[in-house]
């Protein structure tokens, strides 16, 4: 199987939307390159409140899923507030692969950044569940 079934990306931040006509906006990239469709949780960490757990997303198998983390309805009615640091743990039923994605609106010249989320094994070679 490709990918993990725990993933991090320690620098979330949606920022401001932006006077443009592309509004700012942080996504998550997910890809099941597997036959069987797989369950996936998203974990929020905060830096002054507690974590939001557990937020459900089914990805189909042998297909990719955006999620605009600036809809409420990719995170299942969980609003992301602008401009507030965060973080993200993704855990599925079986591996996937993860990526994040930003676009900052906020100045003219727009900016955008896309990294691999950072899959994670407990030592011994097992994946966290």
């Amino acid at each position: 199987m490709i990918g993990a079934t725990c993933w991090l990306i320690p620098d979330g931040y949606l920022p401001l939307a932006g006077d443009s006509t592309y509004r700012g906006h942080d996504c998550l990239c997910l890809l099941n390159a597997g036959h069987v469709p797989v369950q996936v949780w998203i974990d929020l960490f905060f830096e002054d409140r507690d974590p939001v757990e557990g937020l459900p997303v089914q990805l189909a198998a042998r297909r990719c899923r955006h999620l605009r983390l600036d809809d409420p309805g990719a995170l299942g009615g969980f609003v992301l507030p602008r401009q507030a640091p965060y973080a993200l743990m993704v855990r599925s039923s079986l591996p996937i692969v993860v990526q994040y994605s930003r676009l900052d609106t906020t100045q003219a010249n727009m900016s955008f950044l896309s990294v691999m989320g950072f899959p994670v094994q407990q030592p011994g070679g097992g994946e966290v569940p």
